[in-house]
């Protein structure tokens, strides 16, 4: 059996479990169930659903990455919504970590491909979590409202399979696919993160700062038909 690490259960600077505003959000995401699976999935649908996902909301500022701070705000893109699910897992006992990829997106909004310049997102979110003796991965970014304006399936978890993005959308156009494995960490690398969106996605991130931001919800319904 693989020896647990206490870093995978530990309260860091991003994963801030122990903050009163993650304690409650845990506390009524378990919901009625029992064992740590049942709690686990419970937790994981209520991120993805509870959080609303928009890349526009991606400060790089240190205290806006942490966990507590994206629930405070009820919004934030896949790094956000990944540490606010390994907070919720390590609060109830579960050791989790999160993960990141490079992916290359096929389906995105006019405005924030050229914002990007490119169909590659680094640094895409996911977590890896220890249930039933295993580790699987879990990718609570894709909030059901948002899946459902762009025409994507919604990412289930099982909590017995790997569980991250859909290689097709529901037109079974190609939708999303890994190309580079970045890794699993005991908490954000922030300096190495931070560094890469703002040598890779300048012109992202100046938006993300701004008071202006974006309206990634308009621009899903907005966006001309596949």
């Amino acid at each position: 059996m693989t020896p647990i690490d206490p870093a995978w259960l530990a309260a860091t600077e991003f994963i801030d479990h122990e903050h009163p505003v993650v304690r409650e959000f845990v506390a009524a995401g378990v919901g009625a169930g029992e064992t740590a699976k049942e709690q686990a999935l419970n937790l994981y649908y209520a991120v993805r659903d509870g959080i609303r996902y928009d890349p526009y909301s991606a400060s790089m500022r240190r205290e806006a990455m942490r966990a507590s701070a994206t629930l405070e705000k009820g919004v934030g893109y896949c790094v956000n919504k990944a540490l606010v699910y390994a907070a919720c897992l390590r609060a109830i006992g579960i050791p989790a970590r999160p993960g990141f990829a490079d992916v290359r997106n096929h389906l995105s909004t006019e405005k924030l491909t050229q914002l990007m310049g490119t169909d590659i997102f680094a640094w895409h979110g996911y977590v890896s979590l220890w249930l039933d003796g295993k580790w699987v991965k879990a990718t609570p970014a894709f909030n059901l409202d948002m899946c459902q304006r762009f025409g994507v399936r919604p990412l289930d978890f099982d909590g017995e399979h790997d569980s991250q993005m859909h290689p097709y959308n529901s037109a079974n156009q190609r939708h999303m696919e890994y190309v580079k494995q970045r890794g699993e960490f005991d908490d954000l690398p922030y300096d190495e993160l931070v560094g890469d969106m703002f040598r890779m996605y300048p012109q992202l991130v100046a938006l993300s700062e701004g008071a202006a931001g974006g309206d990634f919800d308009r621009e899903a319904i907005a966006r001309p038909a596949p």
